[in-house]
């Protein structure tokens, strides 16, 4: 029984056994956030119904309205003979401006200064009368002669090319003549307008039968 004890009491003691160590706590999952809630669905408007295409209404071409005769008082067979006869002198009327331009461009000498000048002057009132002279025609209800054809057929004024530039006397009654002739026509005319009692057509020759006397004598005192 005591070698029993000793035995037992030999026998070194055992440490007990070390605690096994205990797993960590799991971490608490985060708390889901609430999903956002859905947006409610805008209706879209409702589109306005297209309004019915109005049916096109087709207006009626108007008539065309037909040019009325020229009735201002003078026959027709008379308005002819004035508009023939102003034909006439606007197609000398025409070519008298032309020539004395012709001269304003190539005049030498001693009296260049002066006969340039002059020339200049008679031309530039020539051409601006030319349009009353061919609107009277048209008022009369004819065509105005408007090319260089037809006026050299109508003028009673024949062109004159002088060899000579440096010859101002030359031009000079080269334009006398051409304003008498101007002035025949005129007065020859007058008196067609004249049997017709057109006053407006009087009235424009005899202004033209006063210039162009004018220049006529302001030329050719140049040569007396």
């Amino acid at each position: 029984m005591a070698k029993n004890k000793a035995d037992k009491a030999d026998k070194p003691l055992t440490p007990p056994a070390a605690a096994k160590p205990g797993k960590p706590d799991k971490a608490a999952k985060p708390l889901k956030a609430d999903k956002p809630a859905k947006a409610e669905k805008v209706l879209k408007p409702v589109k306005a119904a297209k309004p019915a295409k109005l049916e096109k209404t087709v207006t009626p071409a108007a008539a065309v309205v037909s040019a009325p005769a020229v009735n201002i008082g003078i026959p027709a067979n008379e308005r002819q003979k004035i508009a023939d006869g102003l034909s006439h002198f606007l197609a000398d009327a025409y070519t008298l401006p032309l020539q004395t331009h012709n001269y304003h461009w190539n005049v030498t000498g001693s009296m260049f200064n002066s006969l340039h000048a002059m020339f200049m002057d008679q031309y530039t009132e020539q051409w601006t009368a030319l349009d009353e002279i061919a609107e009277r025609i048209r008022a009369l209800g004819f065509k105005a002669p408007g090319s260089y054809r037809q006026f050299v057929a109508l003028a009673s004024i024949e062109e004159t090319e002088l060899e000579d530039s440096s010859d101002w006397r030359a031009m000079v009654a080269d334009l006398v003549a051409g304003h008498e002739a101007v002035c025949r026509t005129a007065r020859r005319v007058l008196d067609i307008a004249d049997d017709a009692d057109d006053a407006p057509s009087e009235d424009l020759l005899t202004q033209r039968l006063q210039t162009h006397e004018k220049y006529a004598w302001m030329l050719r005192s140049l040569l007396q």
